[in-house]
């Protein structure tokens, strides 16, 4: 089935989902209790702003207008290990680092070594060695290794489904929807029209049991807005951070969103490879301003996802990837341009964090990328890699023969999740 006609069936059933009570989830068994969260910050994170280097000594030379205070002064830079710090907007991201459930890991990227965003986000979900038309993403094909059966195992919270998760596997979306007035019988009609195509009847009741527990799922997350129940422990969703910095409270439609995103996951029949996406990392122009917000919303939306998993929290990793980094200096227009290294972060219960991970190329002149980009030293591959091996119990050979083709020099990391 193409992915339009695949949307389309998805669309009727989201609506005719509306009429349909009691909401049930019937989702076959999990074939893994382990969960994965891909985040893809679209745009291209500068990797510099939201982990400064602080104590490189190039650091405030090639972009001094852009970098925070110092660690301990007023709206300064949350140190992390004497070397590396975190932007101020990610300050209550620091607990989790304390707790070991935080991993930032800097100087990374894909094989992509151009600066086109549509390129790099190809070669980035596609997982090819290169650009050479991979219609398929490394999410998708790792949801055939575990033997996903049901298309609601692997799941895009986003209106379409992204590359990355699209394949042979079949697979789902979920946004919330609104409520919609439909005739008396609508769902009925709609399913016998599709009772003579198996394909087509199955891809449209499974959309509306999917957007029937979503309709739960958002029902609760509402509820709790008015009515909150204690987060996990760490998350620090609306409080004080470790560092006096107040995390954004979990309200708006983005965080309502990573919340029932959560509560997919924590389900025990529920969703348990899932992708986010988060706009407007491309800072040309007014970074600082601009990166103040959004790395602040993405700490709060980590919270809130967490928040849903509840305890499922200990089985979670999340992974947060952006197609390339930015320029090591800064523009003319208080912003930085296309680049190449960047950062990548791991949190969750099961990541073995509170430590910084990060080969360091350096920022001198001759260390930088074509003279002008933070030089990545490690592969993205070998990080999902690594979480894959030790996280899914996924074979070492078939990471680099099927989920990243032609990938055998980017060896799996080691040690990034807890030992079970």
């Amino acid at each position: 089935m193409d992915l339009t006609r695949r949307h389309l069936l998805g669309g009727l059933a989201a609506t005719a989902a509306a009429t349909v009570l009691p909401a049930r989830l019937l989702l076959a068994k999990a074939p893994i209790e382990q969960r994965f969260v891909l985040i893809i910050m679209r745009g291209a994170l500068d990797g510099l702003a939201a982990m400064p280097p602080y104590a490189d000594p190039d650091l405030r030379t090639l972009r001094a207008a852009l970098v925070p205070p110092d660690p301990g002064r007023d709206g300064g830079m949350v140190d992390l290990d004497g070397r590396f710090a975190l932007h101020p907007g990610l300050a209550p991201l620091k607990d989790w680092y304390a707790e070991g459930s935080f991993l930032p890991l800097h100087a990374v990227a894909s094989p992509y070594r151009d600066r086109s965003h549509f390129d790099g986000q190809d070669l980035l979900e596609s997982g090819a060695a290169q650009l050479d038309g991979t219609r398929d993403g490394w999410l998708n094909r790792t949801l055939g290794l575990i033997g996903a059966t049901d298309r609601r195992f692997g799941i895009a919270f986003a209106e379409e489904i992204p590359l990355v998760l699209r394949g042979a596997t079949p697979v789902t979306s979920w946004l919330p929807d609104k409520p919609t007035s439909l005739p008396p019988g609508f769902p009925d009609l709609v399913a016998r029209l599709y009772d003579q195509d198996p394909a087509l009847h199955a891809a449209y009741v499974s959309g509306l049991d999917t957007t029937a527990f979503g309709r739960q799922i958002q029902g609760l997350v509402q509820t709790g807005a008015a009515n909150t129940a204690a987060p996990a422990q760490g998350a620090m969703a609306g409080g004080m951070s470790g560092n006096g910095a107040m995390a954004p409270a979990a309200t708006g439609a983005d965080l309502k969103l990573a919340e029932a995103a959560g509560r997919f996951l924590a389900d025990p029949a529920g969703s348990r490879i899932a992708v986010m996406e988060l706009y407007g990392w491309d800072t040309h122009v007014q970074q600082v301003k601009r990166l103040d917000r959004l790395l602040a919303a993405y700490a709060a939306t980590l919270q809130a996802l967490r928040t849903g998993l509840g305890d499922a929290w200990t089985q979670t990793v999340i992974l947060t990837v952006t197609e390339f980094g930015r320029t090591a200096a800064a523009n003319g227009s208080g912003g930085t341009d296309h680049g190449t290294g960047s950062v990548a972060f791991l949190a969750g219960g099961a990541v073995h964090g509170g430590r910084v991970l990060a080969d360091w190329p350096g920022l001198a002149t001759d260390k930088l990328y074509q003279g002008r980009d933070l030089a990545p030293t490690t592969d993205l591959r070998s990080v999902v890699k690594g979480v894959f091996r030790d996280h899914l119990r996924l074979p070492e050979d078939a990471l680099s023969r099927v989920v990243f083709p032609g990938s055998a020099e980017a060896a799996p990391m080691r040690e990034l999740v807890r030992k079970a």
